[in-house]
């Protein structure tokens, strides 16, 4: 009975196979939209995007065109190519702006283009691009049922952006470029003031200006050391307990001792 069952399904995987093939060589377009909405409904969606390919040019302005260009984008979208979920949702969007889907596309259309965000250590123009596109989302559809996880997806693109200009910042202090890292560190505490990363920041400040200061000629070096000692201020009034405070409290001795010089 077994052997029986299992020569029936490859009967029907060989006759569905077959029938795929002889869909992909007809010329009719009728035929290729029957079998790809089939494959479409199956889970297929490869084989369904090698038909949909062939006939879309010839579906525009058609009836069954909302339905096509649906599937078409759906079956990008779950075959994980999302530069070109994203272009097939936001051509859906513009072309059937009454449609009943036209909220879940604009909002698959946003979220392809985060799937295609990459780690915060490399280049972030894609990511930058899916925050537009989510905000686009959010301020078109406010009461979308999608919000919800819109705003969420935002919420961790932006986070990725801030960890990017905070590592930034805080590599001009590892290479040794002190003036750099001190701007730098300066305009991500401004941009960013509810940021989690103000702690460490605000060390690095200090360190950088600490750094600076002591390794400065003495025409240069009374100014820059008082800038260290208001980046230490700055450092404890914001966190009194400090993960940083003993090596702050060092920093502050030296500098103290070094200020010491020009008061005589």
């Amino acid at each position: 009975m077994k052997k029986i069952v299992s020569l029936l399904m490859l009967i029907v995987l060989f006759a569905s196979c077959n029938e795929y093939q002889k869909a992909l060589k007809k010329d009719d377009v009728a035929v290729k939209f029957e079998m790809g909405t089939k494959l479409y409904d199956a889970g297929k969606y490869t084989k369904a995007i090698r038909l949909f390919e062939q006939i879309a040019p010839a579906y525009r302005g058609k009836p069954q065109a909302e339905k096509l260009f649906y599937m078409f984008a759906q079956s990008y979208y779950k075959t994980n190519q999302f530069y070109l979920a994203g272009y097939q949702f936001e051509s859906f969007v513009s072309g059937y702006p009454k449609s009943e889907k036209v909220q879940e596309a604009a909002y698959l259309g946003a979220k392809s283009y985060s799937k295609l965000s990459p780690t915060y250590s490399l280049d972030q123009t894609d990511t930058n691009k899916a925050i537009d596109k989510l905000q686009d989302f959010i301020d078109s559809y406010p009461n979308s049922e999608y919000v919800a996880d819109a705003n969420q997806t935002l919420k961790t693109l932006s986070e990725k952006i801030e960890k990017k200009v905070y590592e930034n910042a805080k590599g001009y202090n590892t290479i040794s470029d002190y003036k750099s890292a001190i701007v730098a560190l300066d305009n991500f505490v401004a941009d960013y003031p509810g940021t989690k990363y103000k702690e460490d920041a605000l060390f690095y400040k200090l360190d950088s200006a600490y750094q600076l200061g002591i390794n400065s000629i003495d025409s240069k070096m009374e100014e820059r050391l008082n800038v260290a000692k208001t980046a230490y201020t700055n450092l404890i009034r914001f966190k009194a307990d400090t993960q940083y405070k003993d090596k702050a409290n060092e920093m502050l001795a030296r500098i103290e001792k070094d200020l010491q010089k020009f008061t005589k």
